[in-house]
């Protein structure tokens, strides 16, 4: 359980990170709690506050989700919205600043109770929760979301399986659509509605704050089928959905059996949420700035096309803020690719690339900082240090000419670039990169896929990647957490790797990095457990099979009616979409 000492080292992270971003706001307006907010002002404080029901919120996105099923789900603004409609276990503090990092108890009525060692878990759920059909919510209906989150990757992919890797027995339950006993995985027991415990095969540490995950949102057997199931949610929130057209759009109205005095957690202004998908991300600035929408659901902010007649404009910029997003860009590469399995091959590439002209392709300072880690400096357990730096962060052509000897492509060679194509920002990114590689021998063919289906059916599924001989993919990556092991373990954890929806990207398995993952875990010293962290990073760096290349920052910008809007760290420096309502009728 997460001690008073570990959430004060993460606040203070969090909170330079923070003031870091907050250096270049302006002061020419109120306190951040009115209409007229500064620059920057939702990073510490609710713009535009409001207990006032009613309203719409518009939210719009420039691709589709992977599923908005709590249970299939890995994106971060998904992992934000689907509280409006999916009560975890614990959640996320809706609040402003640092107090938003505090995990507090949602459909439990408080934070797990552990063993000792760390090993088996207690959480007692509220009475008089209910479904959006009236039935009871009960701990077996959180036991089925999970067993079908984690076991069933043939209809649910997208999302992460900590609780297979770490529950007892996770290696050989089935999932229940193949298993078909009444009693499930025997490891996570329900002895009576409101009880649920999890007994777990290793120590781990972060389990309240694996709790906060959408996959613990109760999910009723009855009514579930499968990858379908997304068509008919059935709500566990104050909204539910009154339609769902996949792929174009999405109603969300008030649940009448949700009872606010079982929720502390959401105040459900709005009355109605509406979401249009599949908008160009630059038609999506439009609207903000013009006050057509509520908020930009992807969370990342401005198009770069869009900043400079915002930040130019005083009147403008106090409407923006930006963030640190506590994520990282980066280049993954192909260990099970040829010539990337082999490291000097993946050293020259480090050396190859020009970070300082990615960082200005991405739109400059106010999209984040040159990175040298995969942590960001944001997330707890990160630890400085470059061990491929070159002068300016421009490349060397020379060290990396020397590795391409090293590996027997002295000439360097042909490789397969990946992006999302419905994020420019990205794209253009990856174009920087491939001039870079460009002057080392090393030419990339740069191809894009949609982000909706980036990891299901392309980069995530390594038989497609060795089929078309993809060494490279671009990837941006913010902690299920904000822990290290919040951030890495999905990423470089041999375990994490998956037949598609896999985000280990590199296919790193490497004996050495997993163990300190797993060590790490299962540390219950809080000093220890942040510092083993850090070292993870550099055993991942010096494997050399990514490339951090940005620690993003998001400019966000706020349209007038828009209410309660702040900036919430837990989920990727986007704003809080539990909180924010509209004042349009």
């Amino acid at each position: 359980m997460r001690t008073k000492k570990a959430t004060a080292v993460l606040a203070t992270a969090i909170v330079l990170a923070l003031s870091a971003s907050a250096c270049g706001g302006s002061n020419d307006s109120k306190d951040g709690n009115g209409g007229n907010a500064a620059a920057d002002a939702a990073l510490e404080s609710v713009v535009n506050k409001s207990d006032e029901k009613g309203g719409t919120a518009v939210f719009e996105h420039s691709d589709v989700p992977d599923s908005l099923d709590p249970g299939n789900t890995y994106y971060g603004w998904v992992q934000n919205f689907s509280r409006l409609y999916g009560r975890s276990l614990t959640s996320f503090k809706p609040a402003a600043g640092k107090e938003g990092l505090e995990v507090v108890p949602d459909l439990a009525e408080g934070l797990g109770k552990p063993s000792a060692d760390a090993k088996t878990w207690t959480y007692k759920l509220r009475k008089g929760v209910k479904f959006e059909d009236g039935t009871a919510v009960t701990s077996k209906d959180v036991k089925y979301a999970i067993e079908r989150s984690n076991f069933a990757p043939e209809a649910l992919s997208h999302g992460p399986t900590y609780f297979k890797a770490y529950l007892e027995g996770g290696d050989k339950y089935k999932g229940p659509y193949k298993d078909k006993s009444k009693e499930g995985i025997k490891s996570i027991e329900t002895p009576d509605d409101q009880t649920i415990t999890f007994k777990l095969s290793k120590p781990f540490a972060d389990f309240d704050y694996l709790a906060t995950f959408s996959q613990t949102a109760p999910v009723p057997q009855k009514k579930d089928k499968g990858a379908e199931y997304v068509k008919n949610i059935v709500s566990s929130g104050p909204y539910k959905f009154q339609s769902y057209n996949e792929g174009r759009s999405a109603t969300l109205v008030r649940n009448p059996e949700w009872d606010p005095k079982t929720d502390p957690v959401r105040k459900a202004l709005a009355d109605k949420i509406t979401f249009k998908f599949k908008v160009n991300p630059t038609t999506v600035d439009q609207h903000l700035l013009s006050d057509d929408i509520t908020v930009d659901a992807a969370g990342t902010g401005l198009q770069t096309k869009t900043q400079p007649k915002i930040l130019s404009k005083p009147s403008e910029k106090k409407n923006t803020d930006n963030p640190y997003a506590g994520a990282t860009s980066y280049l993954a590469m192909s260990t099970k690719v040829k010539p990337f399995d082999n490291a000097d091959c993946r050293k020259a590439v480090q050396y190859g690339i020009d970070k300082a002209s990615v960082q200005q392709a991405l739109g400059g300072d106010a999209k984040g900082d040159v990175a040298s880690t995969l942590l960001p400096p944001s997330v707890n357990g990160y630890s400085k240090f470059d061990l491929y730096q070159t002068e300016g962060n421009k490349g060397d052509v020379a060290k990396a000419k020397e590795h391409l000897k090293k590996c027997g492509k002295p000439n360097g060679f042909n490789t397969t670039l990946t992006a999302r194509s419905d994020r420019p920002d990205e794209v253009q990114m990856a174009t920087a990169i491939q001039a870079s590689l460009g002057k080392i021998g090393v030419k990339a063919k740069i191809q894009q896929f949609p982000s909706g289906k980036y990891f299901a059916n392309f980069a995530g599924v390594p038989s497609y990647v060795h089929e078309h001989k993809i060494g490279l993919m671009m990837m941006a990556w913010g902690a299920d957490w904000p822990t290290g092991f919040g951030f890495l373990d999905q990423i470089v954890n041999g375990s994490a790797i998956k037949p598609s929806g896999g985000n280990n990207l590199m296919e790193l398995d490497d004996p050495k990095i997993n163990k300190a993952l797993s060590d790490g875990i299962a540390n219950t010293d809080d000093a220890a457990r942040t510092k083993a962290w850090g070292e993870v990073d550099k055993l991942v760096m010096e494997n050399a099979s990514a490339v951090p290349l940005i620690y993003r920052k998001n400019l966000l910008y706020r349209p007038a009616s828009a209410t309660n809007v702040t900036v919430t760290q837990a989920y990727l420096g986007m704003y809080d979409y539990l909180l924010i309502g509209s004042s349009k009728k």
